[in-house]
């Protein structure tokens, strides 16, 4: 029998306000609550409020925390200070080529316990939370390490966009709320948002200014309806997973499933800098799948991430052929994600192609239902939000 879909805590309210609920990664999740492009033009503009809570919330701590993390991920773990967050991959030297990314992730450190004990969270993406869970667990040493996972007891909550940072602030008290303004990205802290404790991080997946805050479950909904009553006046709105991926598009970010999965090469990618091979002491750093990934640094991969943008509003899919123009029988690339992208007015995509046909501008044809689109080569990200809204 099929397992019931999992609910976060939000569940009921997004299926009680319109939201139009489908199976995502085993969780049932709002995909939009009427209109993709309103929302997504919403987050650009103002902001929008997304339920993330399906995304796998770990913590690790522990007297040996720090360096057993260390040693598993591919990003320098063993130089983080309390309140700075990193993305990362998750790799495994398993697989013919001695290197499978298991996922890519978001860790931080957080403040340590009273005691001085070393406390880090992970966020991993749902689809593979039940793995990666299992592989740290099999890799946990006999003492001085705890791994649990805190994805069911505890909700998600991505405010993105050029109010987001304000709108939360003035959901804390003064002190907090100045922390809060302040943080730098990629950092956190804590804080009473709406009354309730949470973690607070300078982070998000749309190319817009934002935060993320990691609730009770119990807390999640007054959190969210406090968010949206403080927004109501200035064109906040609630957003689903459909507004969210054409944000990420346009931002260029990788989603795993799509531009990352198993047998990638992160340096074809983009992703070389989630990777640090070196120790702070410029020794070689060993984790699973070094090896392999010291063998491809410095090697062309065949085919590079790029992004394309094309004349029209029809919009190529995963999977869709990239040809030489005029020239159908002439593959030089597959299409990782692409949709109609609302900031830009036009249909957009991110796709691995020949790396001699990677550069900005070059001239490609989308094959979409073998009718070939013309497009052409843009720069990552394809969306940079205005300097003034940082």
């Amino acid at each position: 029998m099929t397992p019931p879909l999992l609910e976060t805590p939000l569940a009921s309210w997004h299926a009680a306000h319109g939201g139009r609920m489908v199976d995502f990664a085993g969780w049932t999740m709002p995909v939009h609550y009427g209109s993709i492009v309103a929302e997504h033009l919403a987050t650009r503009q103002a902001a929008g409020l997304f339920d993330v809570s399906h995304m796998g919330r770990l913590s690790v701590t522990g007297p040996g925390a720090i360096g057993w993390l260390d040693s598993l991920l591919p990003r320098r773990i063993a130089d983080l200070t309390p309140g700075q967050v990193r993305y990362t991959l998750v790799t495994s030297d398993e697989g013919p080529t001695g290197l499978t990314i298991l996922d890519d992730a978001l860790v931080a450190r957080e403040a340590d316990a009273a005691d001085g004990t070393p406390r880090l969270s992970l966020v991993v993406n749902a689809s593979n939370r039940g793995r990666v869970v299992a592989w740290l667990r099999s890799r946990l040493p006999t003492a001085g390490v705890a791994l649990a996972d805190h994805t069911r007891d505890t909700a998600m909550i991505a405010v993105q966009g050029p109010q987001a940072v304000e709108l939360v602030a003035g959901l804390c008290p003064a002190a907090e709320a100045e922390a809060i303004k302040v943080l730098n990205n990629y950092r956190a802290t804590t804080a009473l948002v709406a009354g309730r404790p949470a973690a607070v991080s300078r982070t998000g997946y749309t190319g817009e200014d934002g935060l993320e805050l990691v609730v009770a479950a119990a807390d999640a909904v007054a959190v969210w309806e406090a968010i949206l009553a403080a927004g109501a006046t200035s064109g906040v709105v609630p957003c689903g997973l459909g507004a969210r991926d054409t944000l990420r598009l346009e931002a260029g970010m990788p989603l795993y499933g799509h531009e990352l999965v198993a047998a990638s090469d992160p340096f074809a990618l983009g992703l070389g800098f989630a990777l640090n091979l070196v120790a702070v002491d410029g020794s070689p750093r060993e984790f699973p799948g070094a090896v392999a990934l010291r063998s491809r640094q410095g090697q062309p991969a065949r085919r590079v991430r790029v992004g394309l943008v094309c004349d029209g509003k029809r919009a190529a899919r995963e999977g869709s052929v990239v040809t030489r123009p005029g020239d159908a029988t002439a593959v030089v690339g597959t299409v990782t994600s692409g949709s109609y992208c609302p900031t830009l007015g036009m249909a957009a995509a991110m796709a691995l192609v020949d790396r001699e046909l990677a550069a900005d501008g070059t001239p490609l044809d989308l094959l979409i239902r073998d009718t070939p689109c013309p497009a052409r080569v843009a720069p990552l990200p394809l969306y940079r939000r205005p300097a003034t809204s940082s």
